[in-house]
């Protein structure tokens, strides 16, 4: 220490330590704080908050007084006796332990003896209050010196009530600079080769009063002390890793702003960032010094520096705040013109009642005004522009409604929005997209910030919305997967190897929050490694209903970042769950084809659902794995053709099958290799039904906008019927022998005659009589562009007014694990493309 002492001793380049009641307060971190101290370069200055959770004590102390609670205002002293041995236990001992703990007696007995009076009297003033606040931070000024005096490291106890001098104003009383600098010079030269513990919040006025600088006020004491010791730096240790681009409460992906100017802290405190007091920044505006947030319990971390220059990256990274508990007023002109403009007089009314407004809009000449106060003020502030508009109300020229509570002021606040196009575009676009209601857009008088007002009940996915679309580099898409089998298994396996190339090419974060199964589920809201999946889930105990109720991880899903429910089973009764999420704001990307062909009633509600809450249902593989067939047919769709018929061959399993026999193959070992591959579905009947086959083409119908229902598809099995009413998959297997000599034959004639064996659907929008859907096998000739079709592939023709002589055909493979995979991928990117917009 000897070293550390002179170098702090000779050099005048001061820096300034600034500890917060966490820091201090909470068991196992002071220890830590002084090794900080002691691993500091020359003169160094340090600031101390009360411990823990020491001043909301004390006020509750000071209002029990003020009740006549004796007991219960001492037993909050209690509270604060308690926990100041508690840490102090952690740090000194023996004497020097009970020296401190005389100190503490000798500092609280002057407050017990002033709260009695409150007891008497059942008053506690506001000066009064500030004499019992200023306690706490004495007594952690006392503890910090003395455990570093203890480590070696000379230390001396400073109130800063010895050298800050403010006016009158109790509980938030304002600095008088030349006269504390006054008071400070002369007392500089005592701290010489110590370091000086200060307290934070509290300073005396010119009458020798105790005052304090407003709650979070040492950080207002640390840079008012840089400025009047001319410190280069000042250092605000907090229990955070830096100024966050979000709530982390609300944001699981916030991360620290490494850099930003003065006046973006300024914005922030205005709009409600607590880790800013609101005068904090002028010191350090008047001084040029910088103030470094860093996390005491991630102290190599770079923290926040805010400075004069801030980040000269023009894609720095922003912060969302969301000021919450607050309340919408309207004030609506009924007349084109009045004979007085409102804004001036509806802020002059409000200011005079001393209500606080954090924004709106104030535009002089506006027909109507929209203004933000807190919750609890809400009511008086409607009766006070009630009582100062009072005559434009009686002569209906102007109507002030009741206010609208509670709602949420979400912010977004970075210096470069004033030099970037479209920020406030982008801003408000995130928003809608995701069906959140602006209430009112409310207008700052810089360019640093746009603010809105939302609903209360939207704050979570607003802040998380307006985060994502300006923070991250990576678009975040967040995965719960249902069903891990032939396609669920293959996703996973893509999502693992397609990671690295989504981030770098596409700034595309895919994350597998959750894993489900006919058995288990699996949640972890930090991600799972997707080649990790199948062995974590297999830890997971079993549920006691099969299959699992996912209901409560959509709950926990929705909390994150565009959250996408995936769905790649079979499963009856998804459409549900699919419900569930949309009205949770999840989006859903489904293989799972009955959903879809589910009554027009239902189908059409759940698309309504969609639309309703800004969801997408994205589905594009349930009739070509990854062809892009229904996108296609939207295309032409949307651009104004006119579908004369469909046609073709919807089903790669069928279509492997139909190619194996055109080769020669027995039927049942055809369907055998087919099941194999993964082409068909659990249950290879659905596929020889032709069912499958009828789903994808009601979708299709459907997208036509026709009101059909599955039972109006005709269907022919590629079996007879007979043949399908077993339930087991292996039993049905077996059974399909004594078929295959029938078929065989059969396929031997079609192949004399020069044609070939196809599983062929057709949809005729304008047949006579009605719209027609068939599907069933038939003999192709030569010439059908389906003939060609080899192995899984599938085909669709769009036969329109645009393609009437040569249709619009999609051919390709059509069925496989890693192919129909590979097509929900792209949907979940389609979707995160649509979430990440223009950037």
């Amino acid at each position: 220490m000897s070293s550390n002492s002179s170098h702090r001793a000779e050099s005048g380049d001061w820096c300034v330590y600034k500890f917060g009641g966490s820091s201090v307060g909470t068991p196992g971190r002071l220890p830590r704080v002084l090794s900080l101290i002691s691993e500091a370069r020359g003169p160094l200055a340090v600031v101390v908050s009360a411990l823990g959770d020491t001043t909301d004590w004390l006020i509750s102390a000071a209002n029990a007084a003020a009740r006549g609670d004796a007991a219960g205002s001492s037993a909050e002293l209690t509270r604060v006796r308690s926990l100041a041995k508690t840490i102090a236990s952690t740090v000194l001992e023996g004497a020097v332990l009970t020296a401190h703990e005389k100190t503490v007696e000798q500092l609280l007995a002057p407050i017990e003896r002033l709260l009695t009076g409150v007891e008497l009297t059942r008053e506690c003033t506001p000066a009064t209050l500030d004499e019992v606040l200023s306690v706490g931070e004495r007594i952690s000024s006392e503890l910090v010196a003395r455990a570093l005096t203890a480590r070696g490291i000379p230390a001396l106890a400073v109130d800063a009530r010895t050298f800050l001098v403010t006016d009158e104003t109790a509980g938030s009383a304002r600095v008088d600079i030349e006269a504390s600098r006054a008071r400070l010079t002369p007392l500089i030269p005592g701290w010489a080769g110590k370091v000086p513990v200060i307290t934070g919040f509290i300073a005396r006025s010119h009458q020798g009063r105790t005052t304090t600088l407003g709650r979070n006020g040492s950080d207002y004491t640390a840079t008012l002390l840089s400025w009047l010791l001319g410190a280069r730096q000042v250092t605000v240790w907090t229990d955070v890793p830096g100024v966050m681009t979000a709530d982390p409460a609300l944001v699981s992906d916030a991360y620290p702003v490494p850099r930003m100017t003065y006046a973006e802290a300024l914005e922030l405190a205005h709009f409600g960032t607590r880790m800013f007091h609101p005068r904090t920044m002028i010191p350090l505006l008047e001084s040029g010094a910088a103030l470094h947030i860093r996390g005491t319990t991630e102290p190599d971390a770079p923290g926040t520096r805010i400075d004069a220059e801030g980040n000269p990256d023009p894609h720095r990274p922003t912060s969302v705040t969301s000021l919450e508990r607050l309340a919408l007023l309207h004030v609506e002109s009924l007349r084109p013109t009045l004979s007085e403009p409102l804004g001036p007089r509806v802020l002059q009314a409000l200011e005079a009642a001393r209500i606080t407004v954090w924004g709106g809009t104030l535009s002089a000449l506006a027909p109507s005004i929209s203004l933000v106060v807190r919750q609890e003020e809400a009511q008086r502030a409607h009766a006070v522009l009630e009582a100062a508009l009072r005559g434009e109300c009686e002569r209906r020229e102007v109507r002030v409604p009741p206010p609208h509570a509670p709602v949420t002021l979400v912010t977004l606040v970075a210096e470069s929005m004033g030099h970037r196009p479209n920020v406030a575009g982008r801003f408000f676009h995130a928003l809608g997209n995701v069906g959140v209601n602006v209430r009112a857009i409310l207008q700052g008088a810089s360019s640093r910030s746009v603010s809105c007002a939302v609903d209360a009940e939207d704050t979570a996915v607003a802040v998380r919305t307006v985060h994502s679309a300006f923070n991250l580099n990576e678009t975040e898409i967040n995965v719960l997967l249902v069903g891990k089998g032939t396609v669920g298994g293959r996703l996973l396996a893509q999502l693992e190897e397609n990671a690295k190339t989504l981030r770098a090419r596409h700034g595309i974060s895919l994350r597998l929050v959750a894993l489900v199964d006919s058995r288990r589920a699996l949640f972890e809201p930090r991600g799972v490694p997707p080649a990790e999946a199948h062995a974590r889930l297999a830890e997971v105990s079993p549920s006691t209903v099969s299959p699992p109720d996912v209901r409560p991880l959509l709950d926990r899903l929705s909390r994150l970042s565009v959250p996408v429910l995936v769905d790649c089973t079979a499963a009856d009764g998804m459409e549900t769950l699919y419900a569930e999420a949309i009205r949770r704001g999840i989006h859903v990307v489904g293989a799972n084809k009955k959903p879809l062909a589910r009554p027009w009633k239902e189908y059409e509600g759940l698309h309504s659902l969609t639309r309703a809450h800004f969801r997408t249902w994205h589905y594009e593989t349930t009739v070509g794995a990854s062809l892009p067939v229904i996108e296609t047919l939207k295309n032409l769709v949307r651009t104004g053709d006119r579908v004369e018929r469909i046609e073709g061959c919807f089903s790669g399993s069928l279509g492997a099958i139909c190619h194996a026999l055109m080769k020669g193959l027995p039927l049942s070992q055809a369907v055998r290799t087919a099941r194999a591959n993964g082409y068909t579905e659990p249950h290879p009947r659905d596929d020889l039904s032709g069912l499958d086959v009828a789903r994808k083409a009601l979708i299709l119908a459907r997208e036509l906008g026709l009101e059909l229902e599955l039972e109006d598809v005709a269907v022919e099995p590629l079996v007879p019927p007979e043949h399908l009413r077993e339930e087991d998959p292996e039993t049905f297997l077996r059974t399909l022998g004594s078929l295959d000599a029938e078929v065989s034959a059969q396929v031997a004639r079609y192949r004399e005659a020069g044609r070939s064996l196809r599983y062929l659907a057709q949809i005729l929008p304008n047949a006579p009589g009605g719209p027609r859907v068939k599907v069933g096998p038939v003999a192709v000739d030569a010439s059908h562009p389906a003939t060609g079709l080899k192995g899984a592939e599938a085909m669709v023709s769009f036969f329109t007014e645009r393609y009437r002589e040569f249709p619009l055909i999609v051919r390709g493979a059509g069925a496989g694990g890693d192919v129909t995979a590979a097509g929900v991928l792209a949907d979940i990117l389609r979707l995160a493309q649509n979430v990440r917009g223009r950037r």
